[in-house]
Formats: C-alpha cells, structure tokens, sequence
C-alpha cells in the first residue's frame, strides 16, 4: 500500500509538472504572438505614413502643375491615382494599396471633381499618436487609420504657409507702413508690440 501511494503521489506531481509547463508554455506562445502582431502593425503603419505622404504630395504637385498659366488658380485634381504615374512626367512611382487592408484606398473627392485625398479604410487604432511629420501633424488625437487624411490641400501644410505670429495676440498685429497709428500720448493696449 505505501509503495502504491508513493507512486500515485509521483505521478500526481509529474501530472501537476506537466499542467504548469504546458500553462507556461501557453503564456509564452501568447506573448510572442502579441509581440509579432505588434510588430506587423508597427510596419504596416510606416508603409501607410510613407505612402500616404508620397500621395499627398504627388497631388500638391500635380495641382501646382495644372495651374500654371490658368487665369482661376483653383486647385485642379486628377480623376484617378493612375493619371499621377503617367509620363512624361510622373508625379507617383506607382499607384499603391492600403498596407493596413491591403485593397484600394477610400478616396476623398473634390467639390469640383477628381480626388484631393486618400486614407486607409481600416478603423483599427494607431499605434503613433504623436510626434508626426510636419506634412501630416494634424493626425495628433486621430483615433483610428480611417482619420489619417492624407490630401492637398491639408491643415499642416496650410499651418507652415501662415506660421502664427509669436507673442501677439488678435487685434495687435504690427501696422503697415503708411496705415494710421496709434494717437500719439495715449497709451498702447495691454500685450500691444512697442516700436523701438
């Protein structure tokens, strides 16, 4: 009896070893697994950032170029991704696909016709949120890939051509040459900028 106890306790630790290995072993595989998926979105989202911004510009140039000599210099906008990569002057390598989905892009048409822009049609959450290239900045805050708008004209590229002016609030803005001052011996409003 003691050497059949003695046994079955042998085999209820070896059973007990097993368990907690194949539970460690789950937890491990579970955690690389987390880990690659990660990795895979991180390269993903590059792609997306990398193309998208090659895109972005690629309309800003074709819009540039379509308005030469044009006495209306609206923006003027391709009706396809395949009208950029045309010669003998192409403004896009190629047409590319979503890296997050891996098919077409959701195209953001122009009130006046052609497409402006382009993003991805995934909803998934980005894993930047900050510290964005100066052409897509204002993607800080967007919850998902589907808010990334990368289109021309875009609200970065409008802040760097209108930089705000430091240290002068609404209303105090400098005065051009020949436009009427200040009435002298009154004195300047609070936060004016004083001539030297």
């Amino acid at each position: 009896m003691g050497v059949r106890g003695h046994l079955q306790n042998n085999r209820g630790i070896t059973y007990l070893a097993l368990m907690f290995s194949i539970v460690l072993i789950g937890i491990s595989v579970s955690a690389a697994a987390r880990q690659w998926s990660f990795m895979v979105q991180r390269e993903k989202e590059a792609d997306l950032m990398a193309k998208g911004i090659e895109i972005q510009n690629a309309l800003a140039l074709y819009s540039a170029a379509m308005k030469i000599g044009r006495i209306m210099p609206t923006e003027m906008y391709p009706q396809s991704l395949v009208e950029l990569t045309r010669t003998p002057k192409p403004y896009l390598r190629r047409v590319y696909q979503d890296p997050m989905g891996g098919g077409d892009w959701e195209y953001m048409r122009a009130p006046t016709g052609g497409i402006m822009g382009v993003r991805s049609k995934s909803k998934a959450k980005p894993i930047k949120e900050r510290d964005f290239p100066l052409a897509v900045r204002h993607f800080e805050g967007r919850k998902t890939y589907r808010d990334w708008m990368f289109q021309h004209p875009n609200p970065s590229s409008l802040s760097m051509l209108m930089p705000p002016m430091m240290g002068l609030a609404p209303g105090n803005m400098p005065m051009q040459p020949g436009a009427p001052g200040p009435v002298p011996g009154t004195p300047p409003p609070p936060g004016a900028v004083r001539n030297p």
